[in-house]
Parts: structure tokens; sequence; C-alpha cells
């Protein structure tokens, strides 16, 4: 079983992506005639999650569900509770909005395993999830949600990890999204010409030192993305569908590079418009979403537009939904 780890590196994140060809089946996998005694929370997940969408949700802490080389504290209950009910508003249920009821039910990860404290490797880096071959999914630091007043920004594609955050998009919805793209090109491949438009400029080991801000004048939406193609096309894709369209504009108007002066100031021409000098890294990200965007209407069906407009709508409406009542 192969497995991917997202991390921090200090000032940089990481998505390290690699999946198994393991099938997945609508067919629910568990047995749903739990031992433990089934309080609300349990109940509801079984009917909104087991049921709905054939996935264990694991808010309890276990040694067998989660990686002991860490050292790791349990969810806290009420947060548990919040992040289930928003994932299954913007995550799941914006899928099965956009592509039916089954999709989801055949697709998702059988397994959604919390944990509260963040985790920190070896390299002290901070470990936001991991995933194994698409069957399971652990989303660490669970804790630092805010239940009465939770961050979710969908407008800044940049997020400043220096500084530390609280939004739940970079924690949890943009990584859920760029893995579950992972799934689904396991299953269906995609064009090979994907791999082309950035041949050369993948760095391997070094896109740790690339600033999310500056990989776009690379043709990268962000610095993880400029480590392998199969990376980069997944983060095109979480990073599209979890933003709204300024914030993708901003990334593709990062992707155009300026003439400047001694004093770092544009050079402007006759017109007063800044002269470009490159704008190979906008042409690059243009002609990969081309292709991806190409890739999911003609083999799954699916617009991935009217997916971003339908995962901002539900985004939205967390503000004002309880997440501490279970409905």
């Amino acid at each position: 079983m192969k497995y991917i780890k997202l991390f921090i590196l200090i000032a940089s994140v990481s998505l390290f992506a690699a999946c198994s060809d393991d099938s997945l089946d609508s067919k629910s996998i568990f047995d749903t005639q739990n031992k433990e005694e089934q309080n609300d929370f349990d109940k509801w997940l079984k009917t909104n999650y087991v049921d709905t969408y054939n996935i264990r949700f694991n808010y309890r802490y276990s040694d067998k569900e989660t990686n002991n080389n860490y050292n790791l504290a349990p969810a806290d209950f009420n947060k548990s509770k919040a992040l289930a009910i928003m994932v299954k508003h913007i995550w799941l249920d914006a899928y099965k909005e956009v592509m039916g009821d089954q999709f989801m039910k055949t697709y998702s990860p059988r397994v959604m395993q919390l944990v509260g404290s963040a985790a920190y490797d070896s390299q002290s880096s901070i470990v936001m999830g991991t995933a194994e071959g698409g069957l399971k999914v652990t989303l660490y630091n669970v804790n630092i949600i805010d239940v009465d007043n939770p961050v979710i920004d969908s407008e800044n594609p940049f997020v400043d990890k220096k500084k530390g955050t609280y939004d739940l998009n970079y924690w949890f919805f943009h990584t859920m999204n760029h893995e579950f793209c992972h799934i689904l090109t396991q299953k269906k491949n995609y064009s090979t010409e994907f791999q082309t438009v950035s041949a050369g400029k993948y760095q391997t080991s070094g896109w740790v030192n690339v600033e999310d801000k500056e990989a776009p004048s690379m043709g990268f939406v962000s610095g993880y993305a400029s480590g392998e193609y199969n990376e980069d096309f997944a983060e095109i894709f979480a990073q599209y569908v979890t933003h709204s369209e300024a914030a993708w504009q901003k990334i593709l108007r990062a992707g155009i590079v300026y003439e400047t002066d001694e004093n770092g100031d544009y050079v402007l021409d006759a017109d007063g418009n800044p002269i470009v000098k490159d704008a190979s890294g906008y042409k690059a990200i243009i002609q990969k979403f081309n292709i991806l965007k190409e890739y999911f209407a003609n083999t799954w069906g699916m617009d991935i537009t009217k997916l971003r407009e339908v995962i901002l709508r539900r985004t939205a409406e967390v503000k004002a939904m309880d997440l501490k009542t279970l409905k």
C-alpha cells in the first residue's frame, strides 16, 4: 500500500500523493453492527455517511487507525461533529448535487479518520493529512476548528504559512479535493499531453523551496504542483474548485512576469501599460487547465465550473449553519 503525506515544511506546503490501484465498490464494506454504545452522533454518521456514501467516519482515537510514529491527541468530540457536518455539506453533497446519488458512494474513500492534533515528522514538518490507496484519509489538527466561527477562505490562494492559519479550506477541503482527484485519475487516465506542457520544469525534491506566490511564473498553481505532473494535475483541480474566480485570476496574473526598473517598478509602454517580460507561466497553466477541464467533461461527464459554483455556494452557507446540532 502506498501512502501520501501532506505537510508544511516551515513555510512550504506539501502534498505527497501516491495512489495504488485498489478498487472501490459502491456496496457497503462495513459491519454496521457496531458493538460500542451508539450515541446520537454515531447514529447520525450511520445515516449520513455509511448508508448514504459508504464511508466510515472515525472520530474516536484508535492506535490501529493512526500512525504510531507521531505523538497525537484525540479529536475533540464537538469539533469532530462540526467537521462531519461541514464535510458532508461542502464536499460530499456538492458532488452528489452535480454528479448524482451514486458517484461519491462508488468513488469516495471508504474511511475517514480524524486526529485532534497536528502531527510532526522527523523534519519537524506539520502533517496535514495522509491517504492510503484511495481507501482511507486521515485528517489532522481537527482541534483548530472554531465551531462558533469557522474560517473558510475561498478568496486567497496564497496562504501565509509562516503566520499559521486556521483556514479550513486550506487544512481540509483543498486536501480532500486534491486526494479525490487522484482517486478519479487512478480509475481513468488523463491525456499524456498534460505531462509535456511543463516537461523539464518539474523539481522532484526542489519543489519544497518554491513559494506558492512564485510558482505561477514557472507554470504551476502552487509550489507543490511543481514536484511532478500527477501532483500538478491534482493541485490545479483542487485550487480551482475550492477558490473563487477572483482567486483563480490572482493565480493566473501571478503567471505573468513584467519588466521592472532598477527600483523594482514596472516599466510602462507608450499607453501606460506594464511591459510583459514573460507570460510562459500563465500560458502553461491555461493549457494544462484546458486539458484537465476537457478530461473531466469527456471522461466523467463532470462540469468542473459547475462543481466549483456548487462548492462555493455551499461553503458560503456554512456561516449560517448550526454546527452543534445534528439534523
